[in-house]
């Protein structure tokens, strides 16, 4: 099982970019998408030439803003939108679809904002999503992926004497909403096969950052630790573009 997230900055906009030849080169069974910034319809419609998928897609109630989408060609046995509580669910933020062996939650986790005025309300999301993983537990192994808006360690960001506790995605709060996750029988993927490798996943449009190579990674795989021996590559494809993220990936055997 082969499985692609690509924080995408507008599925229409890298549409126009060559993204259908770019997926159709990676041969995934699953694509994983967030911040679509578009309807479900618009997504559907993106996708209308892409033979041998079928397309899920979560919308913001907000117009071209946040979005999730799901296009696998494995057909999921249920699928299901949000985590059942209103204050999060307006935003289009979570999808969850099930196969034969798991479950897997597609996410496009809040940012803090600018001056971390949003840092509350993820702390609550953190908890209550964290919630709604564990409750899946209780059915069948998770595979988590997307942008999760944290880099988790040091090693996770180019400058994080300078980040920490004053950027949003880098403070204390943030760490252990995703630390707390781990500690409930979580792996990252990253981590367990590249446990000293740095590499990143996001950078800012200004200054050169890709250029430079000052990133930050934000956007993970989180399996459950039933799967952890069938981690068979967990790669992040740095050399896609068309987006301030690049894909990740997650082979399972």
């Amino acid at each position: 099982m082969k499985i692609i997230s690509f924080n995408v900055n507008g599925i229409r906009a890298i549409a126009k970019k060559g993204l259908l030849a770019t997926l159709e080169n990676m041969q995934a069974d699953i694509f994983c998408f967030q911040e679509t910034k578009a309807t479900a319809a618009q997504v559907a419609e993106v996708f209308q030439e892409f033979e041998g998928y079928q397309v899920f897609a979560n919308q913001a109630e907000r117009a071209g803003y946040s979005g999730t989408a799901i296009v696998t060609r494995v057909a999921p046995e249920q699928v299901t939108y949000g985590i059942g509580h209103d204050v999060h669910d307006n935003e289009g933020r979570v999808i969850t679809a099930t196969f034969q062996n798991f479950h897997l939650v597609n996410v496009y986790v809040p940012n803090s904002g600018n001056e971390l005025v949003r840092l509350d309300y993820r702390s609550q999301w953190d908890a209550d999503f964290t919630a709604y993983l564990v409750g899946l537990q209780k059915s069948k192994p998770v595979v988590l992926c997307g942008d999760l808006n944290v880099a988790l360690t040091p090693m996770d960001i180019a400058r994080p004497q300078a980040n920490y506790n004053k950027t949003a995605g880098y403070t204390q709060v943030e760490i252990d909403g995703l630390t707390n996750l781990l500690n409930k029988g979580f792996v990252d993927s990253y981590r367990f096969k590249n446990p000293e490798t740095v590499c990143y996943s996001w950078w800012s449009y200004r200054g050169g950052a890709r250029e430079k190579n000052i990133g930050w990674r934000l956007d993970y795989f989180v399996v459950d630790q039933a799967l952890a021996p069938k981690i068979g590559t967990a790669e992040i494809l740095t050399t896609i573009e068309g987006s301030d993220h690049c894909p990740v990936l997650l082979e399972l055997d």
